[in-house]
């Protein structure tokens, strides 16, 4: 197949369990079909365009900035969210040099299949009932789980404002797409609940079991690691919420017990957690997350909001640790509890079980080899490649009997917004 794949950012550094999925998937992909990849050209990581060609035949990068969240023009759009129909997450991202490549792109080339990864891009693509939509999350779900953590009213107003508007916007484009790629039943089933939606087809999580595998023996890193992006709103409050309720229980029998936060770009609000708490190691973005895996005890991820599946619990049985997570934080995989994951909802709760994971080898041991084992024998990223060439081929994202109820020239932002977005 030619494939055409449009997504807002490189793949390189991969930072994200966005960018692993993905990558995993078009490296296979890319062997045996033809892609050419669209997407924004961040000049800060020029690894990104350069290294392209090890997932696609050909790369298009564009120019689009993107304020940081801590500038004035960030500060501005999020008064204009006030008043705009359309999301502000999906406001940031409207190019129309992208719409320009796209159309270009189009009118030059045949291409079998068209893929969307993520909802963001929809707002630069006209005719989306021509499109396979990846969503990784169920966007709306995650705003809506932000607002009901958000810590005073006004924030939390406008996290539902926020909220409602990207539920309305993803309603539209999941119903326009020709086809919806999921990445866990879950998601499935509630986009079918909230929107819907008939064209959905599943695809697994993966993870490559061989890369993590654990050597004989490794430094100590910490007796308890949290890995993922410390800019992503979620692991932000996760980190939090450990910190202030959950840490403070363990230490009472374990006054010395450290633990390390590990991923891209920790925000003040990560550091100042931490600083607040000896024994609590931020390392910012790092070359290799094994050593911290390898080197600690076990792995939390005691997440209260978020979506889609977590790569890292994966990565971290596959590299023989122990997870302790909350429901939510492993909602979207297929895991035993206790077996191969210690589940955990309250303060209380996750504490003894990591109290039970650090003061026990022989429940740590058991629980290590059953996660390793299960990712082994059930998630393999070829698995999950070929779910997803199989879902495309099964059904072609330019199907005739599919109608756009916004009409042909239309994008879901101007859909949603009654006109130009």
């Amino acid at each position: 197949m030619k494939i055409l794949w449009v997504k807002t950012d490189f793949l390189h550094p991969t930072t994200k369990g966005g960018h692993i999925r993905t990558l995993e998937i078009l490296k296979r992909l890319h062997a045996r079909h033809e892609i050419h990849y669209v997407a924004f050209d961040d000049p800060e990581r020029p690894e990104g365009p350069r290294r392209s060609a090890e997932y696609c035949s050909r790369a298009y990068a564009l120019r689009h900035a993107v304020p940081r969240k801590d500038s004035r023009v960030f500060l501005g759009q999020l008064a204009a969210g006030l008043f705009s129909p359309v999301p502000i997450a999906v406001r940031r991202y409207r190019s129309a040099a992208m719409e320009r490549q796209i159309e270009a792109l189009l009118a030059e080339h045949r291409f079998d299949r068209l893929v969307c990864d993520f909802l963001v891009p929809t707002r630069n693509i006209r005719r989306l009932r021509d499109w396979a939509l990846f969503q990784h999350n169920v966007e709306s779900a995650l705003w809506q789980r932000r607002a009901d953590h958000a810590g005073d009213p006004v924030r939390r107003s406008y996290l539902r404002l926020q909220a409602r508007r990207m539920q309305d916007y993803e309603r539209r484009a999941c119903r326009e797409a020709g086809q919806v790629l999921a990445v866990s039943r879950q998601d499935a089933d509630l986009m079918r609940t909230l929107y819907g939606v008939s064209r959905i087809s599943v695809v697994p999580t993966g993870v490559d079991v061989d890369h993590f595998s654990p050597p004989r023996s490794a430094p100590k890193a910490a007796d308890l690691v949290f890995i993922g992006s410390m800019d992503w709103l979620p692991n932000i409050d996760g980190v939090s919420y450990f910190a202030r309720e959950i840490l403070p229980l363990i230490r009472r029998r374990r006054p010395y017990c450290t633990v390390a936060i590990v991923g891209r770009a920790p925000t003040r609000a990560v550091e100042a957690v931490a600083a607040g708490h000896p024994g609590m190691l931020v390392t910012g973005t790092v070359d290799d997350v094994r050593p911290y895996l390898w080197g600690s005890t076990a792995s939390i991820v005691p997440l209260r909001i978020g979506g889609g599946t977590r790569l890292k619990i994966y990565e971290a049985m596959a590299a023989g640790v122990p997870v302790v997570s909350t429901t939510l934080g492993a909602e979207g995989l297929e895991v035993s509890s206790p077996e191969s994951i210690r589940l955990a909802d309250t303060p209380e709760e996750f504490a003894s079980a990591c109290l039970e994971l650090l003061e026990h080898a022989e429940v740590r041991s058991r629980q290590a080899r059953s996660g390793r084992e299960w990712v082994r024998s059930r998630c393999s990223w070829e698995a999950a490649a070929g779910a997803f060439e199989a879902a495309l081929e099964r059904r072609g994202a330019s199907s005739p009997e599919i109608g756009s109820p916004w009409g042909a020239a239309r994008s879901p932002a101007e859909a949603v917004a009654g006109g130009t977005p």
